[in-house]
C-alpha cells in the first residue's frame, strides 16, 4: 500500500488524534470515514445566492460568530448559535 507524508499544524493532529475513537484506529482510517461534501459552492454561486435570498445570516450571528473566533474555540453544536 501506497503512503504520503503530509505536514500538519500542532492543533490539526490534536484534532485529528482526538477524533480516533475506535481501538487500534489510524489516522487514515480517521480520515477515510470523514463526510466530505461532493457538491461544493463556488464563490460566485454563493454571491447569486446571497442577491437572491438576502444576507445569510443576521447581525446577532454574525456577533456571535465573531465572539466565538475571538474566543478561539468552536460551539458545543455547530449546528445551532451560540
Amino acid at each position: 500500500m501506497a503512503t504520503k507524508t503530509i505536514s500538519l499544524r500542532v492543533e490539526a493532529y490534536e484534532k485529528l488524534r482526538r477524533a480516533r475513537t475506535r481501538p487500534n484506529e489510524s489516522f487514515s482510517d480517521v480520515v477515510m470515514r470523514a463526510r466530505w461534501e461532493e457538491q461544493t459552492v463556488t464563490g460566485g454561486e454563493l454571491l447569486a445566492l446571497v442577491r437572491e435570498r438576502g444576507p445569510l445570516y443576521g447581525c446577532d450571528e454574525l456577533d456571535a460568530i465573531d465572539e466565538l473566533k475571538s474566543e478561539g474555540k468552536a460551539p458545543a453544536d455547530k449546528w445551532s448559535t451560540p
